[in-house]
């Protein structure tokens, strides 16, 4: 991945702006194997970058497997990435260095973005989670903008059990336990005096990559993120709260910026 970044550093500004006026949409394709079924993902590679670099590390290094939705929101998100559970106890996900913000693409329904700290916008690690709905109006300005870094395939018999696996998970019940608000449990009584165990948890098997080249959804119409004022800083707010305009050209010379940097270092590491 690193190295597709480095190359496409190289790259001159006017292929740059062609590939960011057509909005790309190249994407590995990836599999969330969950207790409730299967959740198939394209990422969004070329546009960004940095963000689907550090999910995909997690994922070489076998971090989520085993791990669990820890907070589900009726009609706004589930979200995970955080932990992981063993019989009855749960464990922190060890997180990498936090990545940079690129809040190039919009909170939709049926994107994956990722959860930060609140008043931070360059502080996401490990965790994200999907909008169930459209959260654009609060998410797309909350703390920077939050980074969708990919989309749920709809189509053909991988978007029918994905789709299937998104409705089953949010509409479990949820409990405040094991130290969680809005914790999916299954077969699991809140008023319980004993703790969930791992088969109540909703838990990620594993996620896999099916296919690892960068022009899997040329077909993707990911929607701009238009809501951010980048001369404005927003308020901090929780991140993702529950829910209680721009040019293109920013996004452009962000990005021409990033290409840049990377050439810069990789240069000096040469030197």
């Amino acid at each position: 991945m690193l190295n597709k970044l480095i190359r496409k550093s190289f790259v001159s500004i006017f292929t740059v702006a062609t590939a960011i006026s057509c909005l790309s949409a190249n994407a590995t394709t990836v599999e969330f194997q969950t207790s409730q079924g299967n959740i198939h993902v394209n990422l969004f590679d070329e546009d960004t970058p940095e963000t689907v670099a550090n999910f995909l590390s997690y994922i070489e290094d076998g971090a989520y497997t085993d791990s669990i939705f820890h907070r589900s929101v009726a009609d706004f998100i589930i979200q995970s990435g955080g932990y992981t559970v063993s019989g009855t106890e749960v464990s922190a996900i060890t997180k990498n260095a936090s990545v940079i913000n690129e809040p190039v693409f919009s909170n939709v329904e049926g994107t994956i973005a990722m959860a930060k700290i609140a008043g931070d916008p360059d502080s996401a690690t490990s965790e994200w989670f999907f909008n169930l709905a459209d959260n654009s109006a609060n998410l797309d300005l909350q703390n920077d903008g939050f980074t969708v870094f990919g989309q749920v395939i709809t189509e053909g018999d991988d978007g029918v059990e994905t789709l299937a696996t998104l409705d089953a998970i949010a509409n479990v019940a949820t409990c405040n336990a094991a130290g969680f608000s809005d914790l999916p449990l299954v077969d699991y009584s809140c008023n319980s005096d004993s703790a969930p165990s791992q088969e109540n948890f909703i838990t990620i098997n594993q996620v896999v990559i099916i296919d690892s080249s960068a022009s899997t959804a040329q077909n993707l119409t990911p929607v701009r993120n238009t809501l951010r004022e980048p001369d404005v800083e927003p308020e901090p707010e929780v991140a993702p709260e529950t829910p209680s305009n721009s040019s293109g050209g920013s996004v452009f010379w962000m990005l021409v910026v990033l290409a840049t940097g990377l050439s810069a270092r990789l240069f000096s590491r040469k030197s």
